[in-house]
């Protein structure tokens, strides 16, 4: 029987690649985003690889969206395997750079709509023997840099509350995986919002510097998943950064990190 699979943010970037791979093992997929457009090549793709590939519009800061959403899945499936919370949005710029309005969007979709979404399907998920809840968080949110406290701290959130979610739900037979992906070729600053002058050139430029693309993070996230993994670390680079926070001693990590990161910021 094929696993029921919905992918918030499916219409691009890593969902879209999310979508590629779960259409290859002939899943169920339902696409909720915003973008009706990116969302109809995607399913042009993809759809003949699929058992059922259809697009739902949603957004996930509103509750009502979350809701209709649950209606139609539940309608069209009766039942949900897989559920990958993965639509976000990226913040930059310094402290002074950042107001109240910038941190309560970011906070808003990063981690209050991934709130929401669980909130409504965990019940759907728990019917299920096993089910698996896929939260996408950020190597930001692991090993934070200058530049981005708001994206940082919403990312950070999500590490945390996918931890908590993976004990709590683990009696329910859901496994909750938490993804930390460091940059690689997106969109995600097309929906990036900034202040300051020079962040959106930074960001660009670490995401362009990337030796591994969507579909191979793709690809990872799928087979860490599957296999019951918590924490999925997409980037050896992300690997050997989180390690090393880990093991060294906490001010000789901070002492490093400062040095390594005097020169970096916008220009």
């Amino acid at each position: 029987m094929s696993q029921c699979v919905l992918i918030t943010g499916g219409a691009s970037g890593l969902g879209a690649a999310l979508v590629k791979r779960y259409a290859q093992q002939g899943a169920k997929i339902c696409i909720a985003d915003l973008h009706a457009e990116r969302a109809k090549s995607v399913i042009a793709l993809h759809s003949p690889q699929a058992a059922d590939l259809f697009f739902q519009p949603c957004d996930i800061t509103n509750q009502a969206d979350v809701e209709e959403l649950l209606k139609v899945i539940t309608a069209r499936w009766g039942k949900l395997d897989i559920l990958v919370n993965n639509a976000g949005v990226a913040t930059g710029g310094a402290l002074a750079f950042e107001d109240i309005e910038q941190w309560e969007w970011v906070l808003n979709i990063n981690l209050l709509g991934m709130v929401r979404m669980s909130r409504a399907f965990v019940p759907l998920l728990a019917k299920q023997s096993q089910s698996c809840l896929i939260n996408i968080a950020s190597q930001a949110g692991i090993t934070p840099i200058p530049y981005m406290a708001s994206y940082n701290a919403s990312k950070a959130a999500v590490v945390s509350f996918s931890e908590t979610m993976h004990l709590e739900l683990a009696t329910d037979g859901i496994n909750v995986s938490v993804v930390c992906p460091s940059f690689f070729a997106t969109n995600l600053d097309e929906s990036m919002r900034s202040k300051q002058p020079g962040v959106h050139e930074l960001v660009k430029k670490l995401l362009s510097r990337s030796d591994i693309n969507a579909d191979e993070v793709a690809a990872i996230i799928v087979n860490k998943s599957k296999a019951g993994d918590f924490m999925i670390l997409s980037h050896n680079i992300g690997k050997k950064a989180w390690w090393m926070k880990r093991f060294m001693p906490t001010n000789r990590y901070m002492r490093m990190m400062k040095k390594k990161l005097q020169r970096f910021g916008p220009k």
